[in-house]
C-alpha cells in the first residue's frame, strides 16, 4: 500500500519509506491511500488468539511490503511479558454492563503510548534496511508527558538511531520528568524547552522543515524521523487496540458480533481518537467516537463549531498530557473528511499558520457531527470522577482516564445514547500521585516519588514495577533550551 502527504497527494511512498521519513518534507502527515476493509469473518478469526496475533493480522492489512511473520516477531518483541504485566496487553475492565474501560498502561512507562512506541523502534529498524539507508536516524519528539519517555524507552540503544527528546519545562509531572531525566542509553538526549508543549511540537516541525537544517545533517551522516503521532508508525498500533477490545468484548460474552461500541478517548493532539476512526473506518462496528479533553478545549469547539482557533488561554492542568492547543493529527482527519483534496487541507494549515484558526466547509463540519461527539472537564470535575470511580467502583483511575469517565457521562446524559461505550485509561495512576491522592481525600506527605509509596498505602494498589524502579535512580540530563535555540540543541547532540 502506498502512503502520500495531506498536502501533496502526488508524494507517494511505501510504508516502509513513510515510517522512516516521520513527516512528509512539504510539512503534510503521510497517509494510507486506501482502508483496508474488515468482516465479522475477520473480527471473528482474532477473538481467541492472542494480542500479538491480533496485531500482526491488523498491521499486515496496511503495512504490506512488511510480511506477517515479521510483524508478528515484532509484536512478540514489543508486547511480550518482560515489557507488559497482564497476558492481554491492553485489558478491558468492566465497570458496568453498559460501560469498561481499556487499559493501555501495563506496558514499561505505565502509559498507552508504549502500546506504538514498543513497536515503532522495530518498524523503524526493519524500514531503514528494507529502503538501503546507510544514515543514521535522528528521532525528534516533542512530549506533552508521556510520548517522551516511550520513545526513550523504544530506541534505547536500538542501532543506527538516536533520539533527542524536548518536553515543556515544568508542564510534566514529577514522575514524568524523572522518567525521562533517568533514562539509559548511549543515544538518547533530553532537553526542557521554556514554554508549552505547542512550543516544543512546533520547534519539532520547525527543524523538520528547515532544509539547511537536513542538509547539514545529512553532511554528518544522519537524517531526521519521528516518534511522535505524525508518524502513521504510531498511529498503525493504535488501531489494533481498539478492535482488540471489541473481540475481547465479543469473547467475554458483553456484546454479540455486530452490536455498536462507543469509544470514548482522552486527547490532545487527536492521534488516538484518530486511531478509533480508521478503526471504524475498516468496519469495525463503532457508534459515537467521544472526543475528551480538558480545560484545554480546542477541540471541543472545533467537534460543535467547525471552527478550530488555537488563539485562547493555555491551561496548565493536572493532565498535562492533554495540554495541547494544536492538534497535529486533525489534519489527516481533515485530508479523510474533504475527500482527500490536498488543496483544501493546506488552506486550513495554511490559515492555523497564519491565523491561529480555520473553518472547515458545511461538508466537513456534516461529517464530524455524524462522527464525533466532543466534550470538556475542568480540574473540579476531573477530581471528583476519581474520587466517585475509587469510592464507588473501587477502581483508581488517573487523570487523563477521569477526564474522559466524566466526558463520556456527559454525552450519554445528552444524547441518551444507551450503546455500551469503553472508555481509554491512557495512564496509570502511579503518574499522578499527588492529584490523585488529593481527589481521594488524602493529602499529599510532599511532592516526588515519596508518593508512590503514600499511594499504595492508602489504595492497597500495587506500584507499577517500572515506576518502583525510580526511586534513587541517578539524573542523567539537566539541558534546558528556549524555544528558538531547539535548532542548536539538535546540532550539538549529533557532533
Amino acid at each position: 500500500m502506498k502512503y502520500y502527504s495531506t498536502r501533496d497527494k502526488s508524494i507517494r511512498m511505501e510504508s516502509a519509506e513513510a515510517i522512516k521519513m516521520g513527516l512528509s518534507r512539504d510539512g503534510g502527515l503521510l497517509t494510507p491511500e486506501a482502508i483496508p476493509q474488515i468482516d465479522e469473518a475477520f473480527l471473528q478469526s482474532l477473538v481467541n488468539v492472542s494480542y500479538q496475533e491480533r496485531t500482526a493480522k491488523v498491521m499486515s492489512l496496511y503495512l504490506t511490503d512488511y510480511s506477517y511473520e515479521e510483524l508478528l516477531t515484532f509484536a512478540k518483541n514489543a508486547y511480550g511479558p518482560d515489557k507488559y504485566d497482564t497476558d492481554a496487553v491492553a485489558p478491558v475492565r468492566t465497570v458496568d454492563d453498559k460501560t469498561h474501560s481499556l487499559e493501555l498502561w501495563h506496558g514499561p512507562t505505565s502509559a498507552f503510548k508504549d502500546m506504538a512506541l514498543q513497536m515503532l523502534p522495530q518498524l523503524l529498524s526493519s524500514a531503514l534496511r528494507k529502503t538501503g539507508e546507510d544514515k543514521t536516524a535522528c528521532i525528534l519528539v516533542a512530549t506533552s508527558g508521556d510520548t517522551g519517555k516511550g520513545a526513550l524507552e523504544g530506541f534505547a540503544d536500538v542501532p543506527q538511531t538516536k533520539i533527542m527528546v524536548f518536553y515543556p519545562k515544568d508542564g510534566v509531572s514529577v514522575v514524568q520528568e524523572t522518567q525521562m531525566v533517568t533514562q539509559e542509553g548511549e543515544n538518547v538526549g533530553v532537553c526542557a524547552v521554556v514554554g508549552n508543549f505547542d512550543d516544543a511540537q512546533n520547534g519539532v516541525k520547525r527543524i523538520f522543515s528547515d532544509v539547511e537544517m537536513r542538509e547539514t545533517l545529512a553532511q554528518r551522516g544522519y537524517f531526521l524521523s519521528s516518534a511522535n503521532s505524525i508518524n502513521w508508525g504510531r498511529i498503525q498500533p493504535q488501531v489494533v487496540y481498539y478492535i482488540s477490545a471489541y473481540c475481547d468484548l465479543l469473547k467475554a460474552g458483553k456484546i454479540a458480533m455486530g452490536d455498536k461500541v462507543n469509544f470514548c478517548v482522552p486527547t490532545g493532539n487527536f492521534g488516538d481518537i484518530l486511531a478509533a476512526y480508521y478503526a471504524k473506518r475498516m468496519g469495525l462496528p463503532v457508534g459515537m467516537l467521544i472526543c475528551a479533553s480538558n480545560s484545554n478545549d480546542v477541540l471541543t469547539d472545533f467537534l460543535r463549531t467547525g471552527v478550530y482557533d488555537r488563539n485562547r488561554p493555555f491551561h496548565t492542568t493536572m493532565s498535562p498530557s492533554m495540554d495541547i492547543l494544536i492538534s497535529s493529527n486533525l489534519e489527516r482527519l481533515l485530508f479523510h473528511m474533504s475527500g482527500e483534496n490536498d488543496a483544501e487541507v493546506r488552506g486550513y494549515m495554511a490559515a492555523l499558520s497564519s491565523e491561529g484558526k480555520y473553518e472547515v466547509s458545511d461538508a466537513i463540519r456534516a461529517k464530524l457531527a455524524e462522527e464525533f461527539w466532543g466534550g470538556f472537564c475542568g480540574e473540579a470535575d476531573t477530581a471528583a470522577t476519581i474520587a466517585d470511580y475509587y469510592k464507588n467502583h473501587g477502581y483508581l483511575i488517573d487523570t487523563h482516564t477521569a477526564v474522559a469517565a466524566n466526558v463520556m457521562e456527559q454525552y450519554r446524559k445528552e444524547s441518551g445514547d444507551e450503546n455500551v461505550t469503553v472508555f481509554v485509561s491512557t495512564a496509570s495512576p502511579y503518574k499522578f500521585c499527588d492529584h490523585v491522592l488529593a481527589a481521594i481525600g488524602e493529602a499529599p506527605a510532599g511532592d516526588g516519588l515519596e508518593l508512590l509509596d503514600q499511594l499504595t498505602a492508602v489504595s492497597g494498589v500495587t506500584i507499577p514495577r517500572r515506576l518502583a524502579a525510580l526511586k534513587g535512580k541517578q539524573r542523567r540530563f539537566d539541558l534546558t533550551s528556549e524555544k528558538m535555540e531547539m535548532e542548536s540543541v539538535v546540532l550539538d547532540f549529533l557532533q
